[in-house]
């Protein structure tokens, strides 16, 4: 009898651990390291879902939508979350994403309407430097200096992609020629944010392409206020950091719920100091003491979905052509 109490004791634990919704998240690499929100949010949010949140680090941003095409409907993904304004309309392109259900009062310097994505963070792209050093404040002053800077590869990551556009939107066609100028600048081009930012802490370049908000790390964080960011004149390009479901999911609703939870004030309170990020929807306790000290630039830039994907071809030319040289 023992032995049958036992066995089914088993059948009983295995069946409630079958019966355990996971939903799977795919998001970028940085969102699930120890430092990260990942840790918080995914406790967060398993304490109200009665499921397993499942996050999967995929590189950077832009490397996100190139899984989800290779996998098409057959990933499994239920959310991607890290994808940006620059990136959706090539997102909605694949057929894979899928309307939701969420509502937020969102507190972005856009008006938000788009009923796939949802935004959950959002900031300006800036040059992060040591605030003890003066550095140019335009693009134009930066290619004609010996400042040495780390970028990241905007075929894989967000930020370098946010470059391509920013200077874009500043120079229009005199684009390639601010690329030209600054093409013995650069030290390296990496495939994501983390390892850009990691060799600029090594001391392996004067600048690093970043956001207004990373100082704000290492104020906190460490109580470091040795990093600043370069204000340039041309104005910052913008970034909306969003996530969406997918058709194909096999938890829509449970999809629709982490899409709600990433707006709530449960997660929104998580990300300033976790992902360093201006939440998109202002927390109940306000932003932390130190993002008040954060430089803010006195011109934002920022693409329509579709003009994004419009100009990245010929945006993307250039680089490259630049860079070749």
């Amino acid at each position: 009898m023992k032995h049958l109490l036992f066995a089914a004791g088993i059948l009983t634990a295995t069946t409630a651990v079958a019966e355990t919704p996971i939903l799977t998240v795919y998001t970028y690499d940085s969102f699930v390291t120890d430092w990260g929100p990942g840790p918080q949010v995914e406790a967060a949010f398993e304490a109200t879902c009665a499921c397993d949140l499942k996050l999967v680090g995929i590189e950077d941003g832009a490397a996100l939508l190139s899984r989800i095409r290779l996998e098409g409907a057959r990933s499994d993904a239920d959310v991607v979350l890290g994808l940006d304004t620059n990136l959706m309309s090539a997102a909605m392109d694949t057929g894979l994403f899928a309307p939701n259900s969420v509502t937020a009062d969102y507190a972005l310097p856009i008006t938000w309407t788009d009923p796939v994505f949802v935004p959950y963070d959002w900031g300006y792209f800036a040059f992060v430097h040591s605030a003890d050093v003066e550095m140019p404040g335009n693009f134009r002053d930066l290619a004609e200096s010996d400042v040495k800077i780390l970028i990241q590869d905007p075929r894989s990551s967000t930020p370098g992609l946010g470059l391509l556009y920013w200077i874009k939107a500043a120079y229009g066609d005199e684009a390639s020629q601010i690329w030209e100028g600054l093409s013995d600048n650069i030290v390296t081009v990496t495939k994501g944010w983390s390892e850009a930012y990691g060799l600029f802490l090594e001391g392996e370049a004067d600048m690093v392409l970043s956001y207004t908000t990373s100082p704000a790390y290492h104020l906190i964080a460490e109580g470091d206020d040795s990093k600043t960011t370069a204000l340039f004149s041309e104005g910052h390009y913008m970034q909306v950091e969003v996530a969406a479901k997918l058709v194909a999911s096999d938890q829509p609703d449970l999809a629709d719920q982490f899409l709600s939870f990433m707006v709530s004030d449960a997660a929104q309170s998580i990300l300033p100091t976790t992902n360093w990020m201006y939440p998109a929807v202002t927390p109940a306790a306000g932003l932390p003491d130190g993002f008040e000290t954060l430089t803010t630039p006195q011109k934002a830039l920022l693409y329509s979905a579709d003009e994004a994907a419009a100009l990245r071809g010929a945006a993307l030319d250039e680089w490259l052509s630049a860079l070749s040289r």
